[in-house]
């Protein structure tokens, strides 16, 4: 496997465009899953500049089947996102994020919430090893986000305040994480964290299209990715809107 921040700039630079495309797609057969998940990747593929799996995807498909995903967006040389949030003790961190790895897939995201020592420390070793990526969630793009990323935290050494989304943003900086996760849906937070972690940290936004993120927006607030799914692949012709979205993702001003 590569260095994926090199992986994904330079598939980026390639592809000129920002857009990863969230194949989060879901229907009532297996064969049909499959199917229609390839036929997707393949009218996307030169709008898009990597690919990221959920586990609604992953589940019902199994790792055979996903591995063959992940090789059709290699053939493409798209790299490709695990998005499975890994949010345990570190035994089962490393184990998941092992299995992942051998799968194919170049990264995986990771909550903060877990801390570093017994928690996360195992799954940034375990990329290192697999010259993969770990991409860490600052503030998601749901409304209930706020609940826990958005919780005031006060500092136990100087009793200073901080948003948790900040404290997890600066972490990210010190554990040398490969990238964070911000919520296009909240662009004046996203400009917030922009300014703290100062260009350090590639920012991968969710949450356009369906939940009302706006490209345009996050552009301006920082953004460096775009996380797109149901915009795309619940539309007539996905290859048309992940053009759309490509040349949006990469327009000036």
């Amino acid at each position: 496997m590569r260095d994926f921040k090199r992986y994904i700039n330079d598939s980026s630079s390639a592809k000129k465009s920002r857009i990863i495309l969230a194949l989060d797609v879901q229907t009532s057969s297996l064969s049909s899953l499959m199917s229609r998940s390839m036929r997707i990747l393949e009218e996307t593929e030169k709008s898009i500049c990597a690919l990221k799996l959920n586990r609604q995807l992953v589940l019902p498909l199994g790792p055979r089947r996903v591995a063959k995903i992940v090789k059709l967006a290699h053939n493409f040389d798209l790299p490709v996102i695990m998005d499975c949030k890994i949010n345990d003790i570190g035994f089962t961190n490393r184990a998941i994020a092992e299995h992942y790895f051998s799968l194919g897939f170049d990264a995986v995201t990771a909550n903060p919430f877990v801390g570093w020592v017994g928690g996360l420390d195992a799954v940034f070793q375990s990329a290192e090893e697999y010259g993969a990526g770990v991409i860490l969630l600052v503030l998601m793009s749901h409304p209930g986000s706020f609940e826990g990323y958005g919780q005031t935290v006060i500092d136990s050494v100087n009793g200073e305040t901080s948003p948790q989304y900040l404290v997890f943003a600066k972490k990210a900086m010190t554990w040398n994480a490969d990238g964070i996760v911000v919520g296009a849906t909240f662009v004046e937070r996203l400009e917030e964290i922009h300014r703290a972690v100062q260009g350090k940290l590639s920012i991968y936004c969710p949450g356009v299209g369906a939940q009302g993120g706006k490209i345009a927006e996050a552009v301006r607030s920082g953004a460096d990715y775009f996380i797109v799914g149901r915009t795309i692949y619940n539309s007539d012709n996905p290859g048309k809107v992940a053009e759309q979205l490509r040349a949006t993702s990469v327009a000036r001003g």
